[in-house]
């Protein structure tokens, strides 16, 4: 079982559960077979991390379950509403109908999720650098523990402004209805992977696709050393503004993630959500400790 978890997790869930929702997508089936396929993947994503867990700590709730589950749940009805909102949004802010209508569906949402890559992976590179916006995606960084569910823990605006960037370029060229489901469910599905606790192998593709791997190095807690790895479904964007990092030497421990400019970070619901309106929810990165164990990145 750890090897078919091992080797088959991602493909399972890139070719099954995406193909799935690209297949009921396509045939105009009702949304809540799309809600209960993410169901299905949340659900995977769980055994997963407890057939071969990468940190068996992680696996624990540390006081922070139910605000996991509160995160997820309302910024995944934030972006189904937001899915639901296409057609309106088509209707008054499209410029020309330049959808690539006639090509098989399968390919239709490989191009939305390529360039909605682009637009997320800008924003998220932006979060970084500019103190307004890194104000609400620190309650992202906040955290100590690295699974699945932690890819759906963010703040509802900062959500929904990394969702607009990198939808806004489709839909101002006609983005469909269909497609637009689809790709909800892809994002969902990434995020899951991208912070999930379980010790799968993808090979060279580690290079490209921004798993687990790779994206543990975004959540070191260090001033700079986190800085890097910032795409969403692709590393690509990441090697041209050159801020890829791997080191395969690297072992990951809680004492290694969150915040070291602020180890106090509010750890409830609520309160995640009103620290960024707050004085204290600024975050300066001159005043966190260097990274003990900094050394020479093996960047491809």
């Amino acid at each position: 079982m750890k090897s078919v978890v091992r080797y088959g997790y991602v493909p399972f869930m890139l070719l099954g559960v995406d193909g799935a929702a690209a297949a009921l997508a396509a045939t105009g089936a009702s949304k809540l077979w799309l809600v209960a396929l993410l169901a299905v993947a949340i659900s995977c994503s769980f055994a997963a991390e407890r057939v071969l867990p990468y940190e068996a700590e992680w696996n624990r709730p540390a006081g922070d379950g139910a605000r996991d589950v509160a995160h997820a749940g309302v910024n995944e009805l934030l972006l189904l509403a937001g899915v639901g909102a296409i057609p309106l949004l088509a209707a008054t802010v499209t410029v020309a109908d330049l959808w690539p209508h006639s090509w098989p569906f399968a390919l239709q949402v490989l191009a939305a999720v390529l360039v909605a890559d682009l637009g997320i992976t800008l924003t998220h590179y932006a979060s970084h650098r500019i103190g307004v916006l890194w104000r609400f995606h620190a309650v992202h960084h906040s955290v100590t523990r690295f699974y699945g569910f932690n890819g759906l823990m963010k703040h509802p605006l900062h959500q929904a402004l990394e969702t607009g960037v990198g939808v806004a370029p489709l839909v101002l060229v006609g983005l469909p209805l269909d497609v637009a489901s689809a790709l909800a469910v892809t994002v969902a599905v990434q995020l899951l992977l991208q912070h999930s606790n379980a010790d799968y192998r993808v090979g060279a593709l580690k290079y490209v696709l921004a798993l687990n791997e790779g994206h543990r190095f975004h959540h070191l807690k260090w001033a700079g050393v986190g800085d890097v790895n910032f795409g969403l479904f692709t590393l690509v964007w990441d090697h041209l503004l050159g801020t890829f990092s791997y080191d395969p030497g690297r072992r990951f421990t809680s004492g290694q993630l969150g915040m070291a400019a602020k180890p106090h970070y509010p750890t409830g619901y609520l309160a995640q959500l009103a620290e960024p309106f707050r004085a204290s929810g600024a975050c300066h990165a001159g005043s966190a400790v260097p990274d003990p164990d900094r050394r020479e990145r093996a960047v491809a």
